[in-house]
């Protein structure tokens, strides 16, 4: 299954989740009623359960409709309490990833950690952002938790954030904690978050009766003797309440099991191919079946119990998570019981070893210091393999980013994971080489975010080396987790500021559109996660004009040629269209492409993949694919919610 069936996918998830919802609330209005009911069939005064109305007569229609307006009332108040709590549940979690990571007791990964097993993570978490080509997710750490577990929340990749616990540190290595932070990449990327968040919010207030029901059952423990006399039909409602509450529970797990459990098998099984290494997630099942506190959480998990790794607490029946021995047979079909009790004899051995480890990584990254080298050549790769990349790094890719993000100087290096700095970053990949742009371009900085960070982008230019531009992209993802906690007012600024730097030598230049485009849209739907949109209802068919002016754009960098046009054509064929010559633009390419992009990003998944394959082609039509066509080619993609690897599979 690839990146748009994923998609494809979440959407029916979607309409699946919202009935299944609206059933099983009405089962608990349902379930209500029927204790109304009952309690008003019940004589008052009477020890037992000697009733007015017989057990038969609660559903009488003549008894029913004597107590009509009592019942439609008790209908109205349980299905806006639900719809209420449901709703407010949801608005709670419109500020993204991280509140939810904050409310379950996360702590903040901070760029200059000095604990080594978290600087391990974040250089891991890093390295998985830059080869996926999206924004460093924020990271924390359950401190409090023994178990191995972790989870990714969010709307979007801009707002995302992945929270492992103080276990998964401790007890896993290096290549596990890969297998798990790609585990929870693969949620990121397809798609999975925003489901998750949707069906926290729905479930709040079906789980809100089971709550309710938990605190009858507490309070029921200590009434005494003469309370219970007072009157048999109170003990019954308070029982049937008690019944209620735990089949709203039982029915909300149900539901979080039916959408969990085949996506935690594909998420696993793309850890396996973006780390090529399927001990890594096999490893991390094991451990949490040798250690005897698993998986499991000692903060309330019931309500993310569907977005951890693992299963926050022990269920009996409707798992939001597969057996274990599955999960590792579907990656290790060598997979035996016995591995767990031998994992098991040296689990203590195990800890010490990876954190000797990880301290030795850390100390080698600061002693060895950065070395930026190598060029950006022409890059070849499969077009009809493109499609497939999206969401799902090739071979190679994790090890490409990790290269890449080791060869930033290590002063920008600590300049980004900065707020204090982070902008100054930003401002820094967008000067130009030539020393009188680049005058003119510190000027602007100085107009219209003062002196003071002027002054400090001059310092940044003055004390590092030129940046390659295989490193601006990566630099800038590693950037944006600390820029977005600026204020929205400084970031708006900033915004304008870039427009403003970019236009400096009156023309845009690919890379300079590709940031400032990538900028704009992550900040947008960083500021209004909840409004990120990753796929639209057009088709296709409605689409010809602008299809054919995002695929001109791209054909343009290529230069003029025969096989450029004749590819163009082909390609407009294909989709259906009339084949066209490419469409020159002037020097507003820019603005054109922009309202084109937005256009097109409300296409349906399937018309996306056909559209990204298409431009494949045209970006290999010389066989060869510049740097300029690669990072258009990215930037399309991202604007369609569709971000493409930052290094795609080669030839």
């Amino acid at each position: 299954m690839n990146f748009f069936e994923h998609q494809n996918r979440a959407r029916r998830q979607s309409r699946w989740l919202i009935g299944a919802f609206l059933l099983a609330a009405a089962a608990v209005i349902v379930a209500v009623d029927f204790i109304v009911l009952i309690f008003l069939g019940v004589s008052p005064g009477t020890s037992d359960m000697g009733t007015a109305v017989s057990a038969q007569s609660w559903l009488d229609p003549d008894f029913i409709n004597a107590n009509l307006d009592i019942l439609v009332l008790t209908s109205v108040a349980t299905g806006g309490t639900i719809g209420l709590a449901s709703l407010f549940k949801m608005v709670s979690l419109r500020s993204g990833g991280g509140k939810i990571a904050s409310s379950m007791g996360g702590t903040r990964v901070d760029a200059d950690t000095r604990d080594p097993l978290a600087r391990r993570l974040r250089n891991v978490v890093e390295e998985i952002a830059i080869a996926s080509g999206v924004p460093v997710p924020e990271i924390y750490v359950l401190e409090e938790e023994a178990g191995i577990n972790a989870f990714a929340a969010g709307y979007s990749p801009s707002d995302a954030a992945v929270a492992v616990t103080r276990g998964t540190l401790e007890k896993l290595s290096r290549a596990e904690l890969q297998g798990v932070i790609a585990h929870e990449f693969s949620h990121i990327l397809n798609g999975d978050m925003r489901i998750n968040i949707r069906l926290m919010g729905l479930l709040f207030g079906i789980l809100l009766v089971s709550i309710v029901g938990r605190h009858i059952m507490y309070s029921a423990r200590f009434m005494g003797g003469s309370r219970r006399k007072e009157g048999g039909g109170i003990v019954m409602v308070g029982i049937l309440l008690l019944v209620v509450g735990y089949a709203g529970l039982f029915l909300a797990r149900w539901i979080k099991a039916a959408l969990s459990r085949q996506r935690e098998y594909l998420a696993d099984a793309s850890a396996v191919q973006f780390t090529r290494n399927p001990d890594s997630i096999a490893g991390a099942l094991k451990k949490i079946g040798a250690y005897s506190s698993g998986s499991y959480l000692e903060a309330e998990s019931e309500e993310i119990g569907h977005m951890l790794f693992g299963p926050g607490v022990q269920a009996m029946m409707f798992s939001t998570h597969p057996p274990l021995a599955q999960r590792i047979t579907r990656v290790d079909p060598q997979f035996k019981p016995s591995d767990i009790d031998e994992l098991g004899a040296n689990l203590a051995q195990n800890e010490r070893r990876e954190r000797e480890l990880a301290i030795k990584e850390m100390e080698a990254q600061q002693s060895a210091g950065k070395k930026a080298g190598g060029g950006f050549g022409p890059g070849m790769f499969n077009p009809a393999e493109l499609a497939d990349s999206i969401g799902n790094p090739q071979e190679g890719s994790l090890l490409a980013a990790a290269m890449v993000a080791a060869s930033i100087p290590a002063e920008l290096e600590h300049a980004a994971h900065s707020p204090a700095w982070a902008p100054e970053v930003l401002l820094l990949s967008l000067l130009d080489s030539n020393p009188k742009i680049r005058e003119k371009q510190l000027l602007i900085i100085a107009e219209h975010l003062g002196t003071d960070t002027e002054q400090r982008v001059t310092h940044l230019l003055s004390s590092t080396e030129p940046l390659q531009r295989k490193q601006r992209m990566p630099l800038y993802e590693i950037t944006f987790p600390a820029l977005k906690r600026r204020p929205r007012e400084e970031l708006d600024k900033i915004a304008e500021t870039v427009r403003h730097l970019i236009l400096a030598d009156g023309q845009v230049e690919v890379f300079e559109y590709f940031l400032a485009k990538m900028f704009q849209m992550h900040l947008t739907e960083a500021m209004a996660p909840s409004r990120a949109r990753a796929s639209g209802l057009r088709r296709l068919k409605k689409a010809e004009s602008d299809v054919h002016i995002v695929m001109s754009v791209l054909a343009n960098q290529a230069g003029e040629t025969e096989k450029t046009e004749a590819v163009l054509s082909a390609s407009l064929a294909t989709l259906g269209f009339d084949p066209k010559p490419p469409v020159l633009l002037d020097r507003d390419w820019a603005t054109v492409l922009d309202a084109v992009l937005d256009r097109l990003d409300q296409l349906r998944p399937k018309a996306k993949e056909q559209l990204v394959t298409e431009l494949g082609n045209i970006a290999m039509a010389d066989d060869a694919a510049n740097i300029d066509e690669r990072e258009l080619l990215r930037v399309i993609c991202a604007s369609i919610h569709a971000p493409l690897p930052t290094f795609m599979r080669q030839l």
